[in-house]
């Protein structure tokens, strides 16, 4: 039976709309079957326009979210006294809801000054659905003690300790800068760079959970960088011109700086993620942001006042910076104006912003109580799926356990420091950057990105030395020489390779500026294959909306034998358990069963027979047509017998062509996300990079190497 979950704010300003998208994607990383619904759109801005949170979702998830009833037909029934028409309505959509879910999640309406009918009618939609109910609050400027009276004001308007179905209370914007009234002032704190800065009381999370009366099912800390919004949605706020478009989608403010001092006064201002405002007809403040744009600051974007045309010499000497990506755009409005007007910016992430949503969404969950996660679902007996959130959250939480060190040669490389500064951040790997220190620290640096714990930088130059004579001894038989090895330890992935090969850490991850053989082969000729392997092959885990699906071998073995194919399906299969993947194994051609003939249709079909021969344990069949493997109603007319046949999980290819198209065909067209590739059969950890790969990209390879070295440490 499902059980339902409704989030009940206690106030404005809560976060509400953060709150259930995290809990969303705390269920989602259980595999949680998760309807959602709220039943009464409500809009800051008022109207019947679409409601947030349902918006968010359908943008950017495919978990079932029901039809919210608009504002003003809520409104006319409670009007005219007609309640039980509106519960019916509710109870309608909940239904539809409902059909799928194990869990239904509601979000409930924000009492306001315009909607002061919101707290009885969340509690009369609480009690007609069964709902277990979970107060969202904000500390705001409360004490524990003050917090705790709060919690209970806010019980006993529904039903106080009798109701049984109050369940929890979740706590939002833990430290926040606030005013006086309470309310959430970023502007006072991090985001404006004035002199009217909000103390900030720390508050030991240890005493709200002493104080608090009703169990605390979340706490989630107030964060900056969940706010920070993209140069563009400032923009278009103000309605500015474009002067340069630069990276004005990507590039986020975190800072917001009135450049009215003079340029060595202001030097100190030019940071990553700042938006520098300035009036249009200060030049200096202009070229001094391109001079710091062109060493590398990722200024977050430049906003010129005053509607002044950009003189053309300007324009044109600024042209290299402008290249690197600087967005700069012009209000006609002066410099106060200006100023007001940014204040009055809603923080809201828009349901287009995916990677903002994203972040947000796993640092919420991250502070939802898992416990409770797991209660909602006991007694289910549903089966889980493997979603793309629930593997990317174990893809983090098997890394941070396995506390592995991971060695990256492109130890200069923006991309690479950045996701090692993540993984030191989240825990995932301790990485060693092979790199010149000062270059290293320069670059990072211009990003904003802060080389702390966690994170080691080895200077090539000061140790290449000391390898090479293993160097020569792994290699004499190919008449490795002292000299040859020095100059082949100017590479910093032989050098990578070779620490890995003596233990001194677990992993290595490349392939960012390298290409695929310059990262493989140093490792095929000093680390070798692993005992009982024959062949090293390749898979990438591909993020599908509602499911995670393994491809192989799509990066190395150009035309496989059947012998060779048969491997790459075990080890294949092998990975995807490792992963949390149940293995069924399709054995892909351009024919299913045995309708058709031919060499290459052949090799699939004995590479079956090998690998159902060599590891009965597994569920493998082919030959399969990739429809036949995947569709349920193709599977039925095509091979109706077949124990893959429509459920395939892991999808084997006869070649590198067809895997390598593949994938990217379907990377490209159903725009997911693909993770690898993730080398197999290797005796040590190797991972390749694309060098088109995204910082994320090499976070999760990194989370992949640092897993497979605790996978080859347990099974050694």
């Amino acid at each position: 039976m499902s059980r339902t979950i409704m989030l009940i704010p206690t106030g404005t300003s809560v976060g509400l709309t953060s709150v259930s998208l995290g809990v969303v994607r705390a269920m989602e990383r259980k595999g949680v079957r998760l309807g959602v619904f709220k039943p009464v759109a409500q809009s800051r801005s008022g109207g019947d326009v679409p409601d947030q949170t349902t918006s968010i979702i359908r943008a950017n998830s495919t978990v079932f979210t029901a039809e919210p009833l608009s504002m003003s037909y809520v409104e006319n029934l409670l009007s005219t006294n007609q309640q039980d028409v509106l519960m019916e309505a509710i109870v309608e959509r909940y239904q539809e809801c409902a059909k799928n879910s194990e869990v239904i999640l509601i979000e409930g309406l924000v009492p306001t000054y315009n909607h002061q009918f919101a707290n009885a009618l969340n509690y009369e939609i609480a009690k007609t659905l069964g709902a277990e109910i979970v107060f969202v609050m904000a500390l705001g400027t409360d004490s524990p003690a003050q917090l705790k009276e709060r919690i209970e004001l806010a019980r006993s308007n529904f039903g106080g300790s009798k109701n049984e179905n109050i369940t929890g209370v979740i706590i939002n914007k833990l430290n926040a800068p606030v005013d006086d009234q309470g309310r959430t002032r970023p502007d006072l704190s991090e985001m404006f760079d004035d002199t009217s800065k909000a103390a900030i009381s720390v508050v030991d999370t240890a005493q709200l959970f002493t104080n608090s009366t009703l169990p605390i099912l979340g706490c989630i800390p107030w964060n900056l960088d969940l706010i920070a919004t993209r140069a563009i949605d400032m923009a278009h706020h103000l309605k500015a011109k474009i002067l340069n478009e630069g990276q004005i989608r990507t590039r986020r403010i975190k800072a917001i700086t009135f450049c009215s001092r003079s340029v060595p006064n202001m030097l100190a201002h030019f940071r990553p993620g700042s938006l520098l405002v300035t009036s249009a007809d200060r030049p200096d403040v202009l070229v001094s942001a391109c001079l710091a744009a062109m060493n590398g600051v990722e200024i977050g974007a430049v906003l010129l006042t005053g509607g002044y045309e950009m003189d053309e010499r300007i324009h044109k000497l600024c042209e290299q910076a402008f290249q690197t990506g600087l967005p700069v755009f012009m209000v006609e409005t002066n410099t106060w104006q200006t100023s007001l007007s940014l204040q009055s910016f809603r923080l809201e992430a828009p349901a287009d912003d995916h990677e903002r949503i994203e972040s947000s969404q796993d640092y919420i969950a991250s502070h939802i109580n898992s416990e409770w996660i797991d209660t909602l679902t006991a007694n289910s007996e549903g089966s889980r799926r493997m979603s793309p959130p629930a593997f990317r959250y174990q893809l983090t939480e098997l890394a941070r356990k396995a506390g592995k060190r991971v060695v990256l040669p492109e130890g200069e490389e923006p991309r690479t420091i950045k996701a090692a500064a993540i993984c030191a951040a989240r825990g995932i790997a301790q990485c060693i950057l092979l790199g010149n220190p000062e270059e290293v620290k320069r670059v990072a640096e211009a990003q904003g990105v802060e080389l702390g714990k966690g994170i080691e930088i080895v200077d090539p130059v000061q140790v290449r030395e000391q390898y090479v004579p293993r160097l020569v001894e792994l290699r004499k038989s190919k008449g490795m020489t002292e000299v040859v090895a020095r100059e082949q330890l100017q590479d910093n992935v032989v050098l990578g390779t070779l620490m890995l090969e003596q233990n001194e850490v677990d992993g290595l991850v490349s392939g960012a500026v390298h290409t695929t053989a310059n990262t493989i082969r140093p490792p095929l000729q000093l680390i070798k294959t692993a005992p009982g392997s024959s062949l090293v092959s390749s898979i990438f885990f591909m993020l599908l909306p509602e499911q995670v699906l393994v491809y192989g071998d799509c990066a190395i073995n150009p035309d496989p034998t059947a012998e060779q194919l048969a491997e790459i399906a075990i080890q294949s299969a092998d990975s995807a358990t490792a992963f949390g993947i149940e293995p069924r194994v399709a054995m892909i051609s351009y024919s299913t069963g045995n309708s058709g003939t031919g060499s290459d249709v052949d090799k699939v079909r004995e590479a079956t027979r090998i690998a159902q021969e060599k590891r009965p344990d597994l569920i493998i069949d082919g030959p399969l047509q990739y429809d036949a493997a995947i569709m349920e109603d193709v599977a039925r007319s095509k091979a109706p017998d077949s124990p893959v046949a429509g459920k395939a999980t892991v999808f084997i290819f006869p070649d590198l062509n067809t895997g390598n198209t593949t994938y990217k065909a379907v990377q490209r067209s159903a725009d997911l996300v693909s993770i690898g590739p993730m080398l197999q059969g290797m005796r040590k950890p190797v991972n390749d990079l694309s060098r088109g790969a995204l910082v994320d990209d090499i976070v999760y390879t990194v989370a992949l190497t640092a897993i497979q070295a605790a996978q080859n440490e347990a099974n050694s």
